[in-house]
Order: structure tokens, then C-alpha cells, then sequence
């Protein structure tokens, strides 16, 4: 008897422990690095290197190959200016997390922030960094090593495809995810940094990385899990129903277990 019950319950555990793991799906998951046929997220590319024949109009309106512009770890921000949505709260926690840090913008890293919208112009882009540089007590400093461009439908889509950034237009708009790649000073991909917000710790060791050319998996995965991209709202949202269904589904297996072992009666 006692067999049966023990056998019953590393059942009902290896179930309980299989439905923990195993994704849900139905949900807009931007940060699955395995989902290649996603329609709007990121893919992951680690190690990969990005393209030599990519070209960029900066902030002089003079043209420039990516590839050259990178020679020290370089944070790559696909937006697009008059984005309604979560492109300005994610430039404001780049912002935020370069105000924060140790490291010395254009020295150490820097950033460079990418129009993925080809009607753009540069005039709308650096007046994107001037407002943003005006949220920040480093300002000299952050305007040395943050750099945004424009650029042509082509080079945009060798560089999107290249990081794996998948977005939509929709209308005048576009509907896409909030992530940022961090790559070595010899153009491979190192890291992802997803998110609107950036814990200035795992900011930091993500430069460190890539200027080692070491590359590693995204930190917080755990907000792929609770959380899901909208779309329509253009922004992240805590699952409810996936979040609360773990809750309730680890309970369930504490409450079992104290059952199967407690001690009995004499």
C-alpha cells in the first residue's frame, strides 16, 4: 500500500512539475528566442555578427556604414521617432540607466539609436536627443556617446533581420516589441536587453561582456513568463491567468505533498 501511494505520488509531482515548465501558448511572447517565424518580437541571434553593408545618415546628415561606427560594446535601439507608444519610455530608461552608471558614455560603450522608419528624417532625430539628453544630469558626457541616425529601407531591413527585431506597420504606425542589443566592439551579438526599464547592474555587466566578447543569455527571462506584449496597446501587461494559474497549481502540489507525508496518527 504504501508502494502505491509513494509511486502515485512522484506521478502526480512529475505532472504537476510538467505543466510548470511547459509554455503556454496563444501568447504574444516578443522575447522567444526559438520563435522564428514571429511576427512581432525579438530573435535572439547570440553570436552572430552584424552586416558590413548597412547605412546610416547621423546626426551631420553625412552617410555611415554600422559597422564602422562600432568599435568599443555598442548598445543597438531600433524605434522610430514619432512613435505614440513605448519607444519614449524606452528611451527614457536608456536614458535613466547611462544617468545611473559608472561607465562613461563614449568611452567605455556607447549607444546607437536606429530609425527603423524610413520616411524619418534626421532633423526629428536629433531633436528626439535633445529632449532626452535633457533628462539627464550627464549631459555632456551621455551626448558623446549616444548617437542617433536614420536611414533607407534596405539597410533597415538587413539591420532588423540581422538582431532579429520583428516589427508590423500598422497604418502610420508600427507595432513592435521594447528591446535593445548589445554587441562587442567586433560587431557580435552578445546580449539582449528587453524591457522599457534597465537595472543598472545588468547594464553594466552587459558592457563588461561584450567588451570581452562574451555573449550570454537575457537575465530576465522571468518577465517573458509574466508578462505579454499588446500589440494594440503598444505596451506589456502582466498574464493574469498565466501567473495566477502557476499560483494556484504550486499550492495545490504544497497542499498534496503535506497530505501524502504528514505524519500519522498513532
Amino acid at each position: 500500500m504504501n508502494e502505491i501511494k509513494l509511486l502515485c505520488s512522484k506521478l502526480v509531482l512529475g505532472i504537476a512539475l510538467l505543466l510548470l515548465l511547459t509554455p503556454s501558448y496563444g501568447q504574444t511572447l516578443p522575447f522567444d528566442g526559438s520563435a522564428n517565424d514571429l511576427e512581432i518580437g525579438v530573435v535572439e541571434h547570440l553570436d552572430e555578427f552584424i552586416p558590413t553593408d548597412i547605412y546610416l545618415i547621423d546626426e551631420d546628415s553625412l552617410e555611415v556604414v554600422l559597422t564602422d561606427l562600432i568599435d568599443k560594446p555598442t548598445v543597438l535601439n531600433f524605434v522610430y521617432y514619432r512613435c505614440p507608444g513605448i519607444c519614449s519610455p524606452l528611451m527614457e530608461g536608456l536614458a535613466e540607466v547611462m544617468d545611473k552608471s559608472d561607465l562613461v558614455a563614449g568611452v567605455d560603450y556607447q549607444v546607437l539609436t536606429i530609425s527603423f522608419d524610413p520616411s524619418e528624417t534626421i532633423d526629428l532625430g536629433i531633436r528626439k536627443k535633445s529632449n532626452y539628453l535633457n533628462l539627464v544630469s550627464k549631459k555632456d558626457e551621455i551626448a558623446k556617446g549616444w548617437h542617433f541616425f536614420v536611414s533607407d529601407s534596405a539597410s533597415i531591413a538587413r539591420g532588423t533581420n540581422a538582431v532579429g527585431f520583428k516589427y508590423k506597420r500598422q497604418g502610420n504606425d508600427f507595432l513592435h516589441a521594447a528591446s535593445v542589443v548589445v554587441v562587442s566592439p567586433e560587431g557580435k551579438i552578445t546580449r539582449y536587453l528587453n524591457g522599457l526599464y534597465f537595472l543598472p547592474f545588468e547594464f553594466k555587466m552587459a558592457i563588461i561582456e561584450a567588451g570581452k566578447g562574451q555573449s550570454g543569455p537575457t537575465i530576465n527571462k522571468i518577465l517573458q513568463f509574466c508578462y505579454s506584449y499588446d500589440p494594440e496597446g503598444q505596451t506589456y501587461v502582466l498574464n493574469v491567468t498565466k501567473v495566477s494559474g502557476t499560483l494556484i497549481l504550486f499550492i495545490a502540489l504544497i497542499l498534496f505533498l503535506f497530505l501524502i507525508f504528514k505524519p500519522k496518527k498513532k
